[in-house]
Parts: C-alpha cells; structure tokens; sequence
C-alpha cells in the first residue's frame, strides 16, 4: 500500500470544542446530532439503519472498514447516518464474502467522514456533557463560519425525522398465501424486522408514516405493528392517533422503539430526551416476567418516563435496562399490546430477543383463534 497525504479534518461540537483528525477523501461538511455506538461489529447494519438518520455516529471500535460491505447486510436502501467519526479507518479490506470496501460505499453515497480521531476521548467527553449538534468538515471552512452554520442547525428534541425516512408507497414483503397478514407503520424500519416477520408466516403490507388507521385496516390484517425509526415522538401525532384506534379496536399491536414511545404517549405516558441514549449490541436487559437477562441491540436517544409507567392503571413494564433502570419494554393489561424499547431483530446479533417475534405471532393466533 501506497503512502497517501490526506487532508485535515476537524469535528465541530455545538459548545466549540473542536477534535481534529484526517478527512477519507470525501471533501464537504455535515451536519448531525453526534453520539457513538459501542458495537465491535455491524458496522454497515449501523451506517443504513434508520434509525440513525440525523446523527453523526462514533464508532467506538477502533478499525472500521477493515471487513469491507456486502450488498446484503443492509438495513435499507442507503446510508442514514449524517457522517461517521472514527479512529482508524481501513482502506483496505480482508473479507471473502465482501462485495467491495467501505470508501467506495462512502464514495457512491457522498458520505462524509473523519478519521485519526481519538475516539476515547470524544466518547468520554460525550458521556460527561450529553449528545449535542456537531459538524464534521473536510473542506477548509473557517471555524467562525462553521459556528454560526452549527448555530443554525435545529435539536433533536421536537424533531420530526420519520418523513424522512418513511416509504412513500405502501409495498408487501413475504409470502402472499402466508397464514396471517399484518400492517406496518413504517417511521424509519429495518429491513430484518420485515424478514423476522416474512419467516414466521406472516404477509406484510408496509404504510407510509402518515397513514390512517383506516389505511393500514384496509388490508384486513391479523395484527399491527409500528416500527422504529429516528427523532422524537412527540410530534408523530398521526401516528399516535393510529395507535390510539388500534387500541381502541383491541387488534393485537407490537411496537420497537419509536414504535415503543408511540404507544406510550396513546396511552397518556410521556417520553422524555435522553442525556446520551442507548446505542451498540450489549446491553444489558431484564425480562421481569420470567425473570431471565438478555443481551440486547438498541439504538435510541429518547426513553418513555418510567415513574408515569409505575403509575398507569392499564401498562406494566416488561422489561429493565439493568444498567440505568430505564423502561426497556411495557404491556397493556386490558389490550393485545406490548413493545419494547430495544431491537429483537438485532442484525448482526445478539438474537436472545427474537422470542419477541414470536409472542407477537402467538398473540395474533390467539385474536384470530377467538373470531373463529
């Protein structure tokens, strides 16, 4: 390999701190919300997870690039993250079942990134003073001009994002003559979820975020489901008002994530912002109805308000991140409802939580089995 000069870099924080490392080669600045990821794998699973759109992620793993991509390890059609920061970047990639290296995937979709950071000490300095706006610039901007573009960059919190990421089309995934048919909200889905769903029977029929009870209804499903996706809640009052019916109606209802803190504000509970949020593949999680631990994949920067959860006549919580007691899953008591607030899908892994797809099957077995 070649030696290369590579132009500098710097990673702008919305408080003026400022990290300095070296630009992959993509000339340009972004902008984002910045948080990092503490997964040793999946890189390519995180860079095209909805989920993320919006955000400047950290890789907390050092090397990134060094297994390449691979057309199928994909979380939708195209990178969501808004920039990557990391330590190490591998130009160069050792993998046989790659299908080409991590630069040309930044290269095709214009994504913006910089390396030769010290990832540790971004981290640690995230963790001390919370999530916040930053922009990562390899083009030469002044600092002073990039302030006051940083200044004008809107916060997560009251930020709507699944528009942004949402199909624009109803579409189907899975076997038409499947035993059971169910209707998906998209705010910012993962592709796994949809396969989850697919191999254990299922015909699915994905909506637009801005679809109505009614739209969703018209395919005569067996059971709903409202997916995760990126931004906060709080402004989904389409989505709300879809959860709200569907309660009404009784049909059986599974949530992960943004779905998870929609069914919570139906139900009256707040969610709140979180001061850094959950992101990476091992954390840890409680089942508190059978008692049993689980290695867990989130992704989430808000969380629903768990003293309104201890409190409501209708919710118990399922489910507790054992690292700071946040609500990791809820049921109703009076409904075929419940969510989580983490993702059983998890691609590449951990897959402790997959019994969750089939508790949501069992459920709707159950719904269907009454009406018979």
């Amino acid at each position: 390999m070649k030696y290369t000069t590579r132009q500098s870099a710097i990673l702008l924080l919305s408080d003026g701190t400022i990290f300095h490392g070296k630009s992959i080669g993509i000339s340009g600045k972004t902008f984002g919300e910045v948080c990092f990821n503490t997964g040793m794998t999946g890189y390519q699973e995180i860079f095209t997870d909805p989920s993320y759109f919006g955000q400047i992620m950290v890789a907390t793993n050092p090397h990134i690039g060094n297994y390449g991509v691979n057309d199928l390890e994909v979380e939708s059609d195209s990178i969501k993250i808004a920039g990557l920061v990391c330590k190490n970047f591998s130009f160069n990639y050792s993998r046989e079942g790659a299908s080409g290296s991590l630069e040309d995937y930044f290269t095709k979709q214009n994504l913006i990134c910089i390396s030769d950071v010290d990832t540790r000490a971004l981290v640690s300095y995230i963790r001390d003073n919370g999530a916040m706006n930053a922009v990562i610039c390899t083009d030469g901007t002044s600092i002073e001009d990039l302030k006051k573009e940083l200044a004008n960059v809107p916060d997560m919190e009251g930020l709507e994002l699944a528009s942004k990421v949402s199909t624009t089309e109803p579409y189907f995934v899975g076997d038409e003559n499947a035993t059971y048919k169910i209707s998906a909200l998209d705010l910012g889905i993962k592709k796994n979820i949809l396969r989850n769903l697919a191999k254990r029977d299922c015909y699915i029929k994905v909506f637009p975020y801005n679809s109505t009870y009614e739209d969703l209804n018209s395919f005569n499903p067996d059971g709903f489901f409202l997916s995760n996706g990126p931004g906060d809640p709080d402004p989904l009052f389409g989505a709300i008002e879809v959860a709200k019916k569907i309660l009404t109606e009784d049909k059986p209802l599974f949530g992960i994530c943004l779905g998870h803190q929609v069914i919570a504000l139906a139900n009256g509970v707040q969610t709140y912002k979180m001061f850094n949020g959950h992101r990476g593949i091992n954390h840890p999680v409680k089942n508190i109805i059978t008692g049993k631990g689980e290695i867990t994949s989130q992704n989430h920067g808000f969380a629903v308000k768990k003293e309104q959860l201890d409190n409501h006549p209708d919710l118990e919580i399922t489910h507790l991140h054992l690292n700071d007691g946040t609500v990791a899953g809820m049921r109703m008591k009076n409904k075929n409802c419940f969510s989580v607030q983490y993702h059983p899908e998890a691609s590449p892994g951990p897959h402790d939580s997959s019994y969750l797809f089939d508790q949501f099957v069992e459920n709707i077995k159950l719904a269907v089995s009454k009406t018979m």
